[in-house]
Protein backbone atom coordinates (compact mmCIF):
# COMPACT_ATOMS: atom_id res chain seq x y z
CA UNK A 1 0.00 0.00 0.00
CA UNK A 2 1.86 2.98 -1.60
CA UNK A 3 -0.16 5.48 -1.81
CA UNK A 4 -4.04 6.25 0.11
CA UNK A 5 -6.93 4.04 -1.11
CA UNK A 6 -10.58 4.63 -0.97
CA UNK A 7 -12.42 2.36 1.49
CA UNK A 8 -16.02 1.31 1.57
CA UNK A 9 -17.87 1.07 4.90
CA UNK A 10 -21.16 -0.76 5.42
CA UNK A 11 -22.59 1.43 8.06
CA UNK A 12 -26.44 0.01 7.42
CA UNK A 13 -26.65 -3.29 6.11
CA UNK A 14 -29.98 -5.04 4.86
CA UNK A 15 -32.52 -3.06 6.58
CA UNK A 16 -36.33 -2.43 5.11
CA UNK A 17 -36.08 1.43 5.20
CA UNK A 18 -33.03 3.64 5.34
CA UNK A 19 -33.93 7.38 6.62
CA UNK A 20 -31.72 10.29 6.65
CA UNK A 21 -30.45 13.98 5.61
CA UNK A 22 -28.58 15.23 3.12
CA UNK A 23 -26.51 18.78 4.26
CA UNK A 24 -25.40 20.34 0.84
CA UNK A 25 -25.80 18.81 -2.77
CA UNK A 26 -25.40 15.57 -3.58
CA UNK A 27 -25.91 14.18 -6.92
CA UNK A 28 -26.97 11.18 -8.78
CA UNK A 29 -26.97 9.69 -11.90
CA UNK A 30 -30.20 10.68 -14.17
CA UNK A 31 -31.49 12.81 -11.49
CA UNK A 32 -31.63 16.32 -9.96
CA UNK A 33 -29.36 17.54 -7.18
CA UNK A 34 -30.86 16.44 -3.81
CA UNK A 35 -30.98 18.28 -0.43
CA UNK A 36 -32.72 17.60 2.44
CA UNK A 37 -33.86 14.62 4.14
CA UNK A 38 -34.65 11.49 1.67
CA UNK A 39 -35.34 8.05 2.62
CA UNK A 40 -34.43 4.60 0.88
CA UNK A 41 -36.84 2.12 0.77
CA UNK A 42 -36.55 -2.19 -0.38
CA UNK A 43 -38.52 -3.07 -3.00
CA UNK A 44 -37.45 -6.29 -4.10
CA UNK A 45 -34.16 -6.17 -6.44
CA UNK A 46 -34.42 -2.72 -6.60
CA UNK A 47 -33.85 0.54 -3.92
CA UNK A 48 -36.18 3.22 -4.21
CA UNK A 49 -35.40 6.44 -3.47
CA UNK A 50 -37.51 8.91 -1.65
CA UNK A 51 -37.25 12.31 -0.87
CA UNK A 52 -38.90 14.28 2.09
CA UNK A 53 -42.09 14.29 0.74
CA UNK A 54 -42.14 10.77 -0.21
CA UNK A 55 -42.25 11.33 -3.60
CA UNK A 56 -39.75 8.88 -5.43
CA UNK A 57 -36.49 10.52 -7.30
CA UNK A 58 -34.88 7.29 -8.49
CA UNK A 59 -35.15 3.45 -8.18
CA UNK A 60 -32.78 1.20 -8.83
CA UNK A 61 -30.29 -2.07 -7.97
CA UNK A 62 -28.19 0.78 -6.78
CA UNK A 63 -28.17 4.41 -6.24
CA UNK A 64 -24.55 6.07 -5.98
CA UNK A 65 -24.90 9.62 -4.78
CA UNK A 66 -21.77 11.65 -4.71
CA UNK A 67 -21.26 14.97 -2.67
CA UNK A 68 -20.11 18.44 -3.87
CA UNK A 69 -17.66 20.14 -1.90
CA UNK A 70 -18.22 20.30 2.03
CA UNK A 71 -21.66 18.16 1.68
CA UNK A 72 -21.82 15.72 4.53
CA UNK A 73 -25.03 12.92 5.01
CA UNK A 74 -26.72 11.62 8.14
CA UNK A 75 -28.08 8.49 8.41
CA UNK A 76 -30.68 8.09 11.36
CA UNK A 77 -30.91 4.26 13.68
CA UNK A 78 -27.30 3.28 13.18
CA UNK A 79 -26.63 0.15 14.73
CA UNK A 80 -23.75 0.65 17.59
CA UNK A 81 -22.50 -2.68 19.24
CA UNK A 82 -24.64 -5.08 18.00
CA UNK A 83 -25.30 -7.88 20.03
CA UNK A 84 -23.04 -6.94 22.78
CA UNK A 85 -24.36 -5.47 25.69
CA UNK A 86 -24.01 -1.96 24.92
CA UNK A 87 -26.49 -2.50 21.64
CA UNK A 88 -28.45 0.91 21.14
CA UNK A 89 -28.76 2.86 17.78
CA UNK A 90 -28.67 6.55 16.97
CA UNK A 91 -28.24 9.13 14.47
CA UNK A 92 -24.36 9.94 12.56
CA UNK A 93 -23.25 12.33 9.92
CA UNK A 94 -21.08 11.12 7.63
CA UNK A 95 -18.53 12.54 4.74
CA UNK A 96 -17.39 11.35 1.34
CA UNK A 97 -19.83 9.49 -1.21
CA UNK A 98 -23.20 7.28 0.12
CA UNK A 99 -24.32 4.31 -2.22
CA UNK A 100 -27.80 2.15 -1.44
CA UNK A 101 -27.71 -1.32 -2.76
CA UNK A 102 -30.54 -3.77 -3.01
CA UNK A 103 -29.41 -6.71 -0.52
CA UNK A 104 -30.06 -10.12 -1.38
CA UNK A 105 -32.39 -10.45 1.68
CA UNK A 106 -34.78 -7.71 0.48
CA UNK A 107 -33.35 -5.16 2.63
CA UNK A 108 -31.23 -1.91 1.14
CA UNK A 109 -27.57 -1.28 2.46
CA UNK A 110 -26.33 2.06 3.05
CA UNK A 111 -22.12 2.28 2.32
CA UNK A 112 -19.92 5.21 2.79
CA UNK A 113 -17.15 5.18 0.44
CA UNK A 114 -14.24 7.85 1.64
CA UNK A 115 -10.41 8.28 1.30
CA UNK A 116 -8.88 5.95 4.22
CA UNK A 117 -7.45 8.66 6.14
CA UNK A 118 -10.88 10.72 6.63
CA UNK A 119 -12.58 6.97 7.77
CA UNK A 120 -9.51 6.44 10.08
CA UNK A 121 -10.27 9.84 12.06
CA UNK A 122 -14.02 8.58 12.58
CA UNK A 123 -12.52 5.21 13.87
CA UNK A 124 -9.90 6.46 16.42
CA UNK A 125 -13.09 8.97 18.07
CA UNK A 126 -15.47 5.91 18.09
CA UNK A 127 -13.23 3.23 19.48
CA UNK A 128 -12.21 5.84 22.13
CA UNK A 129 -12.74 9.27 23.08
CA UNK A 130 -11.45 12.04 20.78
CA UNK A 131 -9.82 13.70 24.31
CA UNK A 132 -7.88 11.22 24.89
CA UNK A 133 -4.01 11.48 25.54
CA UNK A 134 -2.49 11.84 22.10
CA UNK A 135 -0.25 9.85 22.07
CA UNK A 136 -2.59 6.77 22.60
CA UNK A 137 -4.87 8.36 19.31
CA UNK A 138 -1.81 8.60 17.64
CA UNK A 139 -0.69 4.34 18.47
CA UNK A 140 -4.44 3.36 18.14
CA UNK A 141 -4.54 5.29 14.05
CA UNK A 142 -1.63 3.01 13.71
CA UNK A 143 -3.00 -0.38 14.90
CA UNK A 144 -6.25 0.81 12.93
CA UNK A 145 -4.44 1.42 9.96
CA UNK A 146 -2.47 -1.50 9.72
CA UNK A 147 -5.32 -3.69 10.39
CA UNK A 148 -7.25 -2.44 7.71
CA UNK A 149 -4.35 -2.53 5.21
CA UNK A 150 -3.84 -6.28 6.49
CA UNK A 151 -7.43 -7.06 6.15
CA UNK A 152 -7.55 -5.55 2.45
CA UNK A 153 -4.10 -7.47 0.91
CA UNK A 154 -6.15 -10.29 2.58
CA UNK A 155 -9.42 -9.44 0.93
CA UNK A 156 -7.35 -9.90 -2.54
CA UNK A 157 -6.12 -13.40 -2.07
CA UNK A 158 -7.58 -16.44 -2.15
CA UNK A 159 -9.48 -16.61 1.25
CA UNK A 160 -10.23 -19.33 4.11
CA UNK A 161 -13.42 -19.39 5.63
CA UNK A 162 -13.22 -19.44 9.33
CA UNK A 163 -14.74 -22.65 10.24
CA UNK A 164 -17.83 -23.18 11.97
CA UNK A 165 -17.04 -26.96 12.95
CA UNK A 166 -19.81 -29.36 14.77
CA UNK A 167 -18.80 -32.96 15.25
CA UNK A 168 -20.44 -35.80 17.55
CA UNK A 169 -17.93 -37.53 19.49
CA UNK A 170 -18.73 -40.35 21.82
CA UNK A 171 -22.30 -38.78 23.15
CA UNK A 172 -20.68 -35.36 23.16
CA UNK A 173 -20.64 -32.52 20.22
CA UNK A 174 -18.38 -30.11 19.54
CA UNK A 175 -18.54 -26.79 18.29
CA UNK A 176 -16.39 -24.94 17.37
CA UNK A 177 -16.10 -21.44 15.99
CA UNK A 178 -13.87 -18.01 15.49
CA UNK A 179 -15.25 -14.92 14.38
CA UNK A 180 -12.64 -12.81 12.58
CA UNK A 181 -13.17 -9.86 10.08
CA UNK A 182 -14.56 -12.31 7.27
CA UNK A 183 -14.72 -10.65 3.82
CA UNK A 184 -17.76 -8.49 3.35
CA UNK A 185 -19.31 -8.94 -0.15
CA UNK A 186 -20.64 -5.48 -0.95
CA UNK A 187 -18.15 -3.27 1.08
CA UNK A 188 -14.51 -3.61 2.72
CA UNK A 189 -15.32 -3.37 6.53
CA UNK A 190 -18.80 -2.76 8.44
CA UNK A 191 -19.08 0.15 10.80
CA UNK A 192 -19.59 -2.01 13.42
CA UNK A 193 -17.58 -3.47 16.02
CA UNK A 194 -17.02 -6.84 14.18
CA UNK A 195 -14.51 -4.49 12.24
CA UNK A 196 -13.61 -1.54 13.75
CA UNK A 197 -16.41 1.14 15.16
CA UNK A 198 -17.09 3.54 12.78
CA UNK A 199 -19.22 6.22 14.03
CA UNK A 200 -19.16 9.27 11.53
CA UNK A 201 -17.50 12.71 11.85
CA UNK A 202 -19.41 14.43 15.23
CA UNK A 203 -16.79 12.92 17.63
CA UNK A 204 -13.21 12.88 16.38
CA UNK A 205 -11.99 15.77 18.33
CA UNK A 206 -8.27 15.30 18.74
CA UNK A 207 -8.63 12.05 16.51
CA UNK A 208 -8.44 13.68 13.21
CA UNK A 209 -4.52 15.72 14.32
CA UNK A 210 -3.77 12.26 15.42
CA UNK A 211 -4.55 10.25 12.35
CA UNK A 212 -2.66 14.11 10.09
CA UNK A 213 0.60 13.21 11.82
CA UNK A 214 0.83 9.62 11.34
CA UNK A 215 -0.78 9.30 8.16
CA UNK A 216 0.64 6.81 5.90
CA UNK A 217 2.20 5.31 8.71
CA UNK A 218 2.32 1.56 9.36
CA UNK A 219 3.38 -1.60 11.94
CA UNK A 220 5.67 -3.76 10.17
CA UNK A 221 7.33 -7.40 10.85
CA UNK A 222 10.09 -7.48 8.58
CA UNK A 223 8.57 -5.45 5.91
CA UNK A 224 5.00 -6.83 6.36
CA UNK A 225 2.24 -4.57 7.07
CA UNK A 226 0.68 -6.22 10.52
CA UNK A 227 -2.66 -7.84 11.08
CA UNK A 228 -2.76 -5.43 14.44
CA UNK A 229 -5.61 -6.42 17.02
CA UNK A 230 -6.96 -3.97 19.44
CA UNK A 231 -9.49 -4.64 22.35
CA UNK A 232 -10.92 -2.38 25.58
CA UNK A 233 -8.92 -3.80 28.52
CA UNK A 234 -6.65 -7.38 28.47
CA UNK A 235 -6.95 -7.70 32.56
CA UNK A 236 -3.15 -8.18 33.44
CA UNK A 237 -2.12 -9.54 30.67
CA UNK A 238 -2.73 -9.79 26.42
CA UNK A 239 -3.02 -13.01 24.88
CA UNK A 240 -1.80 -14.56 22.18
CA UNK A 241 -3.54 -14.94 18.76
CA UNK A 242 -4.30 -18.53 18.38
CA UNK A 243 -6.81 -18.17 21.29
CA UNK A 244 -8.98 -16.44 19.77
CA UNK A 245 -8.83 -17.12 15.87
CA UNK A 246 -6.12 -20.11 13.76
CA UNK A 247 -4.23 -22.36 15.93
CA UNK A 248 -1.01 -20.53 14.61
CA UNK A 249 1.59 -18.39 16.25
CA UNK A 250 1.88 -15.30 14.89
CA UNK A 251 5.11 -13.62 16.22
CA UNK A 252 3.99 -10.31 17.13
CA UNK A 253 0.62 -11.02 19.05
CA UNK A 254 1.79 -12.83 21.76
CA UNK A 255 0.84 -12.34 25.55
CA UNK A 256 2.83 -9.60 27.24
CA UNK A 257 2.16 -8.16 30.76
CA UNK A 258 -0.22 -4.91 30.93
CA UNK A 259 2.39 -3.03 33.00
CA UNK A 260 6.21 -2.74 34.05
CA UNK A 261 6.62 -5.74 35.91
CA UNK A 262 6.37 -9.53 34.46
CA UNK A 263 3.31 -11.40 35.88
CA UNK A 264 3.29 -15.66 35.11
CA UNK A 265 0.94 -17.06 32.91
CA UNK A 266 -2.83 -17.84 34.21
CA UNK A 267 -2.98 -20.76 31.58
CA UNK A 268 -4.07 -23.38 34.60
CA UNK A 269 -7.44 -23.61 36.87
CA UNK A 270 -5.18 -22.84 39.76
CA UNK A 271 -3.23 -20.18 38.23
CA UNK A 272 -6.26 -18.56 36.23
CA UNK A 273 -8.37 -19.01 40.05
CA UNK A 274 -5.39 -16.87 41.63
CA UNK A 275 -4.48 -14.50 39.27
CA UNK A 276 -8.91 -13.44 38.60
CA UNK A 277 -9.39 -12.83 41.79
CA UNK A 278 -6.37 -10.47 42.55
CA UNK A 279 -5.92 -6.94 41.31
CA UNK A 280 -2.28 -6.38 39.99
CA UNK A 281 -0.75 -3.57 39.86
CA UNK A 282 -1.00 -2.78 35.98
CA UNK A 283 -1.94 0.00 33.38
CA UNK A 284 -5.85 -1.53 32.39
CA UNK A 285 -6.30 -1.72 36.15
CA UNK A 286 -7.09 2.16 36.31
CA UNK A 287 -10.07 3.43 38.28
CA UNK A 288 -9.86 7.14 37.67
CA UNK A 289 -13.57 7.97 36.91
CA UNK A 290 -12.15 11.40 35.68
CA UNK A 291 -9.79 9.72 33.11
CA UNK A 292 -12.15 7.28 31.77
CA UNK A 293 -14.05 9.74 31.38
CA UNK A 294 -11.89 11.24 29.01
CA UNK A 295 -10.87 8.26 27.43
CA UNK A 296 -13.91 6.41 26.94
CA UNK A 297 -16.91 7.09 24.64
CA UNK A 298 -20.17 7.75 26.88
CA UNK A 299 -21.66 3.87 26.19
CA UNK A 300 -18.78 2.08 27.55
CA UNK A 301 -18.20 4.33 30.71
CA UNK A 302 -21.54 2.29 31.51
CA UNK A 303 -19.10 -1.07 32.22
CA UNK A 304 -17.42 -0.20 35.19
CA UNK A 305 -16.10 -3.44 36.14
CA UNK A 306 -13.88 -4.33 32.77
CA UNK A 307 -11.02 -4.90 35.19
CA UNK A 308 -12.62 -7.39 37.26
CA UNK A 309 -15.66 -8.65 36.82
CA UNK A 310 -18.39 -10.86 39.26
CA UNK A 311 -21.90 -12.67 37.62
CA UNK A 312 -24.24 -14.88 39.06
CA UNK A 313 -26.76 -17.05 37.26
CA UNK A 314 -29.59 -19.82 38.59
CA UNK A 315 -29.14 -22.47 37.00
CA UNK A 316 -32.09 -22.37 35.48
CA UNK A 317 -31.79 -18.93 33.93
CA UNK A 318 -28.23 -20.23 33.01
CA UNK A 319 -29.95 -23.27 31.00
CA UNK A 320 -32.19 -21.37 29.27
CA UNK A 321 -29.02 -19.08 27.91
CA UNK A 322 -27.15 -22.04 26.32
CA UNK A 323 -30.18 -23.97 24.89
CA UNK A 324 -31.38 -20.28 23.33
CA UNK A 325 -27.85 -19.23 22.19
CA UNK A 326 -26.08 -23.07 20.72
CA UNK A 327 -29.96 -23.91 19.33
CA UNK A 328 -29.29 -27.04 21.29
CA UNK A 329 -30.87 -28.71 24.40
CA UNK A 330 -28.57 -29.54 27.03
CA UNK A 331 -31.29 -30.66 29.91
CA UNK A 332 -30.25 -29.97 33.50
CA UNK A 333 -27.39 -28.15 33.47
CA UNK A 334 -24.78 -30.12 36.08
CA UNK A 335 -21.20 -28.71 35.30
CA UNK A 336 -19.23 -26.17 33.20
CA UNK A 337 -15.26 -27.27 33.10
CA UNK A 338 -12.89 -25.25 31.57
CA UNK A 339 -10.44 -27.17 29.20
CA UNK A 340 -8.13 -25.27 27.24
CA UNK A 341 -6.59 -21.52 28.67
CA UNK A 342 -4.25 -19.39 27.00
CA UNK A 343 -1.50 -17.37 28.88
CA UNK A 344 -4.35 -14.21 29.96
CA UNK A 345 -6.79 -16.98 31.59
CA UNK A 346 -8.44 -16.73 28.57
CA UNK A 347 -10.54 -20.05 28.06
CA UNK A 348 -10.62 -21.33 24.13
CA UNK A 349 -12.17 -24.42 24.64
CA UNK A 350 -15.13 -25.34 27.45
CA UNK A 351 -17.15 -28.16 28.45
CA UNK A 352 -21.06 -28.20 29.14
CA UNK A 353 -22.62 -31.02 31.16
CA UNK A 354 -25.83 -31.69 31.01
CA UNK A 355 -28.63 -33.86 31.38
CA UNK A 356 -29.45 -34.80 27.93
CA UNK A 357 -26.42 -33.62 26.08
CA UNK A 358 -22.99 -32.36 26.52
CA UNK A 359 -21.08 -29.73 24.73
CA UNK A 360 -17.81 -28.77 24.16
CA UNK A 361 -17.53 -25.34 22.89
CA UNK A 362 -14.73 -23.20 21.27
CA UNK A 363 -13.28 -20.51 20.71
CA UNK A 364 -13.17 -17.58 23.39
CA UNK A 365 -15.87 -15.77 20.94
CA UNK A 366 -18.29 -18.35 20.86
CA UNK A 367 -17.52 -19.25 24.53
CA UNK A 368 -18.48 -15.59 26.12
CA UNK A 369 -21.92 -15.58 23.55
CA UNK A 370 -22.87 -18.54 24.65
CA UNK A 371 -23.42 -18.01 27.86
CA UNK A 372 -24.73 -14.55 27.98
CA UNK A 373 -27.68 -13.16 26.89
CA UNK A 374 -25.47 -10.65 24.73
CA UNK A 375 -21.47 -11.68 25.20
CA UNK A 376 -19.79 -11.94 28.14
CA UNK A 377 -17.04 -9.27 28.77
CA UNK A 378 -14.04 -12.03 28.48
CA UNK A 379 -13.59 -15.82 28.49
CA UNK A 380 -10.85 -15.17 31.05
CA UNK A 381 -13.37 -16.22 34.11
CA UNK A 382 -13.37 -18.93 36.79
CA UNK A 383 -16.70 -20.69 37.34
CA UNK A 384 -18.27 -22.24 40.55
CA UNK A 385 -21.31 -24.36 41.16
CA UNK A 386 -22.88 -22.97 44.39
CA UNK A 387 -26.40 -24.47 46.46
CA UNK A 388 -28.40 -27.09 45.72
CA UNK A 389 -26.98 -30.70 45.59
CA UNK A 390 -23.79 -32.60 44.65
CA UNK A 391 -25.44 -33.36 41.24
CA UNK A 392 -27.29 -30.50 40.35
CA UNK A 393 -26.17 -27.11 41.42
CA UNK A 394 -28.80 -24.22 42.44
CA UNK A 395 -26.46 -21.51 40.59
CA UNK A 396 -23.49 -20.71 39.06
CA UNK A 397 -20.73 -18.25 39.75
CA UNK A 398 -18.17 -16.65 37.44
CA UNK A 399 -15.27 -14.48 38.43
CA UNK A 400 -14.04 -12.62 35.66
CA UNK A 401 -11.02 -10.58 34.69
CA UNK A 402 -10.66 -8.30 31.38
CA UNK A 403 -12.98 -7.20 28.20
CA UNK A 404 -12.97 -8.21 25.10
CA UNK A 405 -10.60 -10.52 23.37
CA UNK A 406 -7.03 -9.81 24.89
CA UNK A 407 -4.95 -9.91 21.47
CA UNK A 408 -2.79 -6.85 20.52
CA UNK A 409 -3.11 -3.79 21.82
CA UNK A 410 -4.77 -3.13 25.11
CA UNK A 411 -6.94 -0.08 24.23
CA UNK A 412 -7.07 1.56 28.40
CA UNK A 413 -3.53 0.12 29.06
CA UNK A 414 -2.41 2.24 26.31
CA UNK A 415 -4.12 5.35 26.73
CA UNK A 416 -2.42 5.06 30.57
CA UNK A 417 0.72 5.05 29.19
CA UNK A 418 0.06 7.88 27.60
CA UNK A 419 -1.25 9.61 30.48
CA UNK A 420 1.84 8.29 32.23
CA UNK A 421 4.28 10.02 29.54
CA UNK A 422 5.02 7.26 27.64
CA UNK A 423 5.57 7.77 23.70
CA UNK A 424 3.74 6.27 20.54
CA UNK A 425 6.48 4.57 19.92
CA UNK A 426 7.11 3.58 23.45
CA UNK A 427 2.94 2.28 23.32
CA UNK A 428 3.38 -0.07 20.31
CA UNK A 429 6.44 -1.45 21.25
CA UNK A 430 5.28 -3.02 24.53
CA UNK A 431 2.22 -4.34 23.04
CA UNK A 432 3.58 -5.50 19.43
CA UNK A 433 7.21 -6.69 20.67
CA UNK A 434 9.43 -6.72 17.74
CA UNK A 435 7.72 -4.61 15.17
CA UNK A 436 8.74 -1.41 13.32
CA UNK A 437 6.80 1.61 12.28
CA UNK A 438 7.32 2.67 8.74
CA UNK A 439 5.52 5.25 6.52
CA UNK A 440 4.10 3.86 2.71
CA UNK A 441 2.51 7.27 2.25
CA UNK A 442 1.95 10.67 3.28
Amino acid sequence: MNEQPNITVGVCENDEAIAGSFYGSFHVAGGKPLNGPFRAIAGGDVVMLLDGSGREILRHPSIHCIPSEGATFSLESVSIGRNFHWERRRTERFEGALTFIAGRGGGVTAVNTLPIESYLASVISSEMSGTAPGEFLKAQAIVSRSWLAAMLLRKARPSVTPPASVRHIQGEEEIIRWYDRQDHEQFDVCADDHCQRYQGISLRGRAAEAVRETSGIFLTWRGEVCDARFHKACGGLTERFGTAWEDIDVPYLVSVSDGPDIFDTADTEQKARLWLLSRPDVYCATEDSDFLARILPDYDRETADFFRWRLVYSRRDLERIIEDKSQREIGTLYEILPLARGPSGRIHRLRIVGSRRTLEIGKELEIRRVLSQSHLYSSAFTVQAEGGTSDVPERFVFHGGGWGHGVGLCQIGAAVMAQRGFSTEAILAHYFPGTSLERRYR
